[in-house]
């Protein structure tokens, strides 16, 4: 009899803030407080606002989606980086929204499958 072990999931956080540079400081502040043994992953909505924190590496992947409405038309974006970064593995993945707009069915639309078997999601960061 042969067994499949699922992945452990992930600890996942959904950042909020006013800018990308706050969202950036925050979700470094997070890494400096609890640093990943091996990599952690950040999707970033939106470009950088000149002030770019987060430096990408073999530790830090950094994906950057255009902003949007994420759970409506940039859904299919969305669902296509993640699952780029989780197959990575990393340990640690941040997800930074320009927007609380629709927060909460993001949050719904992450806690089910296939995501649901893949990501633990914290309460969510706001800077």
């Amino acid at each position: 009899m042969t067994s499949t072990l699922s992945p452990a999931r992930v600890t996942t956080s959904l950042v909020t803030g006013a800018s990308a540079g706050a969202r950036e400081r925050l979700i470094a502040a997070q890494l400096a407080l609890d640093p990943p043994a091996a990599t952690c992953a950040v999707l970033l909505e939106g470009l950088p606002d000149g002030h770019t924190i987060l430096v990408p590496s073999p530790a830090v992947l950094i994906e950057r989606i255009a902003p949007g409405c994420l759970c409506c038309t940039g859904n299919l974006v969305l669902r296509v980086t993640l699952n780029r970064l989780l197959r990575r593995r990393p340990e640690r993945p941040f997800i930074g929204l320009a927007t609380t707009e629709h927060l909460d069915q993001l949050r719904s639309w992450l806690q089910n499958p296939p995501y649901d078997q893949l990501l633990e999601l914290t309460p969510d960061l706001a800077t």
